[in-house]
């Protein structure tokens, strides 16, 4: 048999081999088609791809998914199936299948989160706390980091919240009196930064007046990396290399700086110093009890609470001043509680906080149309009825908070802000508002968030009357986290009879 006949016979079993395993793939579709057809969903817009191609689309054009997800919610029931390729999603919008499936901690978080392990094969968050699926490991990590959180913790941070709020006015004076437009949540995004830096790790980066910090470009490309990566295919998108290069890049920055943070504090500790009860001491306390805690878990932890501390609540205050502008009545409002709860004082103590009832209804109503964090996410290991439905084991159950908050039959008319849904004599939502999360899986740190968020927006009405410039728009950018696509474009003024005292 000469040379080209056998070249031919390969060629001939590949593209054998290749049918056949076509053929069974074909067939593995079609039994989880078989599998999961009983219950309701949109039309497959092909048999291989299932739903992709419209997800992928809506991505594509800048959409934001989250309203594909709630348009299909609002046609298909409170189950809905969705194909991705031979991938199955649940989409759950049944307040007590968040009952009960949240608040178990036997379902475990989905395989999706695995996603944020590394970032384009560069490690990322890893096995923190955030991405941690191993229930019994989490729950070790989450019981060493809780001193970190707690009221007595926090009620020291006090201090920080005002010390780097205070700057945020001082840049924001400049703003005023320059007369200029910016994007107050580019100005959010320092402070925030600026903030969880300090009380976290001890580092002071002061972005706040240093442009030539590389941490906000780092973690907004980290934050579109994220976003990329729902595409499987990103990395081989054509012209996409040099964006790649810096999110790797970015994301080594981070780990780096991790790095030379700890290796600061745990000589610190070789050398007797006295040091703070802050999340990093407690990342090296969860250490010393796991001997096989290495370096880079140590690191997937900075990372995750570096990123987490800074980006939601930067876009939660950026949403609430949005829609503060939009809707006159709110901030009048908001804007006499805080004079007569805070008056001209400089410094917000920890009992203010609570006297600041409408200020926290505005930022709550800020979280249910704008949910930074828009949902979560669940595997089920085993078979569970849900609204009728029968639903196998191993299927993603996604439980999708910007869904929940614009639904018609869980918050009468969705899309207007109003803070009185969570006045203290409203109904309480019935597992229809979880912008943390909810359960044993459930932000640690939302209370500190929702302290700062105070903090800022206190001082912010307190001194400012602000005004969205002409032509911009309300979209929402999803970049891991929704955020305001155009930035939320200001101008300033100081408010009359304004003066600060000590």
């Amino acid at each position: 048999m000469g040379l080209w006949a056998l070249i031919l016979w390969a060629l001939l079993l590949l593209l054998g081999l290749a049918a056949i395993s076509f053929l069974l793939y074909c067939a593995y579709i079609q039994y989880i088609h078989m599998k999961y057809d009983h219950i309701p969903g949109p039309p497959r817009d092909s048999f291989l791809l299932g739903n992709a191609r419209t997800v992928m689309k809506s991505l594509k054009d800048n959409n934001l998914v989250h309203e594909l997800f709630l348009q299909w919610a609002q046609t298909y029931g409170p189950v809905v199936r969705i194909y991705v390729q031979h991938n199955v999603l649940i989409l759950i919008t049944s307040p007590d299948a968040v009952k009960e499936i949240l608040m178990s901690p036997k379902i475990t978080k989905d395989k999706v989160y695995k996603h944020a392990f590394s970032l384009f094969d560069v490690r990322f968050m890893g096995n923190g706390l955030l991405t941690d699926r191993d229930y019994d490991h989490w729950h070790n990590q989450r019981r060493v980091m809780d001193p970190a959180f707690s009221r007595t913790y926090l009620m020291g941070l006090m201090g920080t919240f005002n010390e780097k709020a205070e700057e945020l006015m001082e840049r924001l004076l400049e703003k005023a009196e320059e007369k200029c437009q910016f994007s107050m949540h580019e100005m959010m995004s320092k402070v925030t930064l600026d903030v969880i830096a300090k009380v976290a790790f001890g580092m002071d980066l002061n972005s706040l007046r240093n442009d030539q910090t590389p941490f906000p470009r780092a973690i907004s490309l980290i934050m579109r990396g994220l976003a990329e990566t729902r595409n499987p295919l990103a990395k081989f998108t054509p012209g996409k290399r040099a964006f790649i290069r810096d999110v790797r890049d970015s994301v080594r920055l981070l780990r780096q700086t991790g790095k030379d943070c700890i290796e600061r504090r745990q000589k610190q500790i070789e050398d007797g110093e006295e040091i703070p009860v802050d999340i990093l001491s407690q990342i090296l306390k969860g250490a010393a009890l796991e001997e096989s805690c290495d370096m880079e878990s140590l690191l997937d932890n900075f990372v995750t609470f570096f990123i987490a501390g800074q980006e939601t609540t930067a876009n939660q205050l950026s949403f609430a001043v949005m829609e503060m502008t939009r809707n006159p009545e709110v901030l009048a409002r908001v804007q006499a509680e805080v004079d007569e709860v805070i008056g001209l004082k400089r410094d917000i103590e920890y009992e203010d906080l609570n006297k600041l009832q409408y200020l926290s209804q505005v930022l709550k109503e800020t979280l249910r149309l704008y949910p930074t964090a828009p949902g979560t996410s669940r595997v089920l290991d085993n078979e569970m009825v849900i609204e009728g439905f029968c639903i196998p084991p191993s299927v993603s159950l996604v439980f999708n908070s910007y869904v929940f908050g614009r639904m018609e039959q869980f918050f009468k008319d969705p899309l207007t802000f109003n803070p009185e849904r969570f006045s203290p004599d409203a109904q309480k939502p019935y597992f229809t508002y979880f912008p943390f999360s909810l359960g044993p899986r459930s932000c640690i740190g939302q209370v500190f968030s929702q302290m700062e968020a105070k903090v800022v927006m206190t001082k912010l009405l307190q001194r400012f009357e602000f005004q969205l410039t002409e032509g911009q728009s309300f979209d929402i950018i999803d970049t891991g986290t929704l955020r305001p696509k155009d930035g939320v474009i200001c101008r300033l003024r100081l408010r009359s009879n304004k003066k600060e005292t000590k």
